[in-house]
């Protein structure tokens, strides 16, 4: 009755589930670890690895290779979950994995599926296993290990960085679905145009389980005609349309970079790249406003003060809009800081500032500046700028660091315009560090 369940469990089970691969020789991508002749490959036929950690992106095969390994080697084989378990489940399995290594000489493989999600304590329990080889542990991961992860468990391991699927392999796992009879639907009758085959490769953002999923819910909805399965281009689309593509959570900041980089590089249409993949990759839009509204001011700022009020606008259009109407001022105003001439005057301004404050936090109010509803006898000693034209030269900062010159204007755009005080300017030639 165990052998009838099983092999119910298995017809029921996902299409990506059904089609994992069981050996090398099938196993899709990561042609940078598994090349010919690569240490990776090499090691595996070996049965000589030992304890490794695997992160990278969902769906491109890290739990499928440990799992490969665990078979090439004939070892014992067990999974676990870094959400789900805890210290006394991982205990048993170095037990018994010390026990059946004593006694049978086998080893045991232990994959610990979103190892990231472990914290010190629970990492600790597992650092004796590993070091006196009761276990080979296989972590598997989307976080970037070396920043996730308690560094005596990375440096007992080695790590491999695991990329996206290229269109290439999904479009050959997609293949493999068509026509593999006992794990796929090649018993079925199913005509797909490649254009329908692209719209599924192209959505998956490289991850072999989504393009999977989809292409199953194409099948199974499809109605039949003549006795044929077909998968137009235009159903294709609408099944993908709601899909957003893999992204973890290092690639998301990574992407995020790249594109407060490009603003500040000039660069429209790096930008705009950037930002636009952000939000198919589930982004909200009003977090890439909330960096676009900062480098107005970071990287434009008193070059073009407009950059500042056009991001501004295109904020309050897109609230009053949404999506997808309200991407339009989006991509308006990117465009326009990223042309914008370019000053950080501001920023080394602030800096500056906020250095001085730390050093000078008890320095006193110059008198002429004290509050007169109470100092009536210093009101003289102030100069009203606008009795003498606008400007008049006189103390603002405290004593201490009276002569120190935090903003600087930059040559570039509006600002080159803007002249500072003769005063400042002896200042600045002075005792001034420029700090741009």
């Amino acid at each position: 009755m165990d052998n009838l369940f099983s092999e119910n469990t298995k017809k029921l089970a996902p299409l990506a589930d059904r089609l994992r691969p069981k050996n090398l020789d099938e196993f899709l991508g990561q042609e940078h670890l598994l090349g010919k002749n690569s240490f990776l490959k090499r090691a595996i036929l070996a049965d000589k690895l030992g304890s490794c950690i695997f992160y990278g992106p969902p769906g491109t095969g890290k739990s499928t290779l440990a799992s490969i390994i665990a078979n090439t080697s004939n070892s014992n084989f067990v999974k676990l979950n870094a959400v789900s378990c805890g210290v006394a489940e991982v205990k048993e399995v170095i037990s018994s994995a010390k026990s059946n290594l004593e006694l049978f000489g086998k080893h045991t493989y232990l994959l610990l599926d979103e190892c990231h999600r472990w914290n010190k304590a629970q990492s600790d329990s597992m650092l004796e296993a590993i070091e006196k080889g009761y276990i080979i542990f296989i972590g598997a991961t989307t976080e970037n290990p070396f920043i996730s992860m308690t560094k005596a468990i990375v440096s007992r391991c080695k790590v491999f960085e695991f990329k996206p699927l290229s269109k290439d392999n999904i479009k050959e796992v997609i293949n493999r679905a068509i026509s593999d009879k006992e794990n796929g639907f090649g018993n079925l009758n199913i005509e797909i145009s490649e254009l329908a085959k692209d719209q599924f490769v192209k959505t998956s953002g490289g991850d072999a389980r989504v393009a999977l999923v989809n292409f199953e819910i194409a099948v199974l909805s499809s109605t039949k005609v003549c006795g044929k399965i077909v998968i137009e281009d235009e159903e294709a689309k609408e099944i993908c349309s709601k899909n957003n593509l893999s992204i973890d959570e290092t690639e998301y900041f990574d992407m995020l970079s790249a594109f407060c980089k490009s603003l500040r590089g000039s660069d429209a249409d790096a930008a705009l790249y950037w930002a636009h993949r952000l939000i198919k990759c589930g982004c909200d839009p009003l977090l890439i406003f909330r960096r676009l509204l900062a480098h107005s001011s970071e990287d434009v700022g008193l070059a073009n003060s407009n950059a500042l009020v056009v991001a501004s606008s295109a904020l309050n259009a897109y609230l009053q809009m949404g999506a997808p109407e309200g991407l339009i001022p989006l991509s308006h105003a990117i465009i326009y800081v990223c042309m914008s001439p370019k000053s950080n005057s501001v920023v080394v301004a602030m800096s500056a500032a906020k250095e001085d404050i730390e050093n000078t936090f008890s320095s006193a109010v110059p008198s002429h500046l004290k509050n007169y509803n109470y100092l009536n006898e210093q009101r003289e000693h102030y100069k009203y700028p606008h009795n003498y034209g606008g400007y008049v030269d006189q103390q603002y900062l405290p004593t201490e660091i009276a002569d120190h010159v935090y903003y600087v204007p930059s040559k570039n755009g509006s600002e080159n315009s803007i002249k500072l005080p003769e005063k400042k300017l002896n200042n600045l030639s002075n005792n001034h560090i420029d700090k741009d």
